[in-house]
């Protein structure tokens, strides 16, 4: 019988997974991934799952080695290598959607100062601007001229930027987001603890210096499209652009009408997927002048509730299935029908 180790950290993907290994009969260990004798205790098992978190400093630190160490030992693991490694990081995203050819929004990148402020001296703007972390449209900004990018391009070569940002980051939304589902008084509860992860976050990681990140603004986008990759399931919904905004992710307006997804996401969302070989993989679109959607960004891990509430999904050959599925099912299906047993 295929054994599963999974890292268990509660209200990640691995609640379920857990849950799902009970059900059915599963053999599932639950293994430490941040302990040291943890290739050792990988040892017995067949596969390894690991919902590792982006907010994480530890998991930033180490996660990718022992996704790979377990892969040299023969383990299934989600995240895979392909999976993950550009995992939180718009630099690798980059250079990987080019390397793929796959359609996407221009992005500059540039490692020196004197050539960014070349680059701005003659390009058009707005631009967005990115660092490579940072998730719902956390450390992203609009710049709409060359000053304010110079500016950036001298703090992004000089004292550098908080990878979480400061404790009021973003604050508006996250207040209009918790007005919205009547949660203020747990906001503030959480307050103390948020306050000290952002702290631990920027204290742990370092601030991000020594590159600058500049993408072309697309405009006229009222809302982006997000096709989820799960094996051969992809899952489409479409956000809404936040109010007096430019930005979609993180908005919380999630609309799941099929009528408003164009279909040639899925079908780049699916494309994308097999070269890149990810076994998971969120993909958000925006459509350009002429109608045709481009790639934003990718991310293996994403919000599963947004992705259960679709009321089906598509196959690889566009045929519509209905039902509703936890995307860590299909997940840990795929995992043991890497191992040889069947999931369902």
């Amino acid at each position: 019988m295929t054994v599963i180790a999974i890292h268990p950290r509660p209200g990640s993907f691995s609640d379920r997974w857990i849950e799902y290994g009970h059900e059915r009969g599963i053999a599932v260990q639950q293994v430490d991934c941040y302990a040291s004798d943890v290739m050792s205790r990988l040892a017995s098992a067949q596969a390894l799952a690991w919902h590792w978190y982006h907010g994480s400093a530890t998991d930033l630190l180490m996660a990718r080695h022992v996704i790979m160490a377990a892969e040299m030992m023969g383990l299934k693991v989600f995240p895979s290598t392909a999976t993950c490694w550009h995992f939180d990081d718009k630099v690798a995203q980059k250079y990987l959607l080019e390397a793929v050819g796959a359609p996407r929004v221009p992005t500059h990148v540039f490692y020196d100062l004197d050539t960014a402020l070349a680059w701005i001296g003659q390009t058009t703007f707005p631009k967005v601007f990115k660092l490579r972390r940072g998730a719902g449209s956390r450390n992203v900004r609009l710049v709409r001229d060359a000053g304010e990018a110079r500016r950036l391009a001298r703090k992004a070569f000089g004292g550098g930027f908080k990878p979480a940002g400061g404790f009021l980051a973003d604050a508006p939304t996250r207040y209009r987001k918790a007005r919205g589902r009547g949660d203020l008084l747990g906001v503030l509860r959480r307050l103390p603890t948020t306050l000290l992860n952002i702290y631990r976050t920027n204290a742990q990681i370092g601030r991000e210096r020594g590159y600058v990140y500049f993408q072309e603004f697309i405009a006229g986008n009222t809302f982006d499209t997000r096709i989820t990759v799960i094996g051969d399931r992809a899952f489409g919904f479409t956000r809404n652009v936040r109010p007096g905004d430019f930005r979609a992710s993180g908005s919380g307006h999630i609309n799941y009408e099929l009528d408003r997804i164009n279909l040639k996401c899925v079908e780049t969302a699916f494309d994308v997927a097999r070269k890149i070989g990810s076994q998971s993989m969120a993909f958000d679109f925006v459509k350009d002048a002429q109608g045709r959607p481009l790639i934003v960004e990718v991310s293996y891990a994403y919000l599963n509730t947004a992705v259960q509430q679709c009321a089906g999904h598509w196959d690889e050959a566009l045929r519509w299935h209905e039902g509703h599925i936890w995307p860590e099912d299909a997940i840990i299906e795929d995992l043991l029908a890497a191992c040889g047993q069947g999931g369902a």
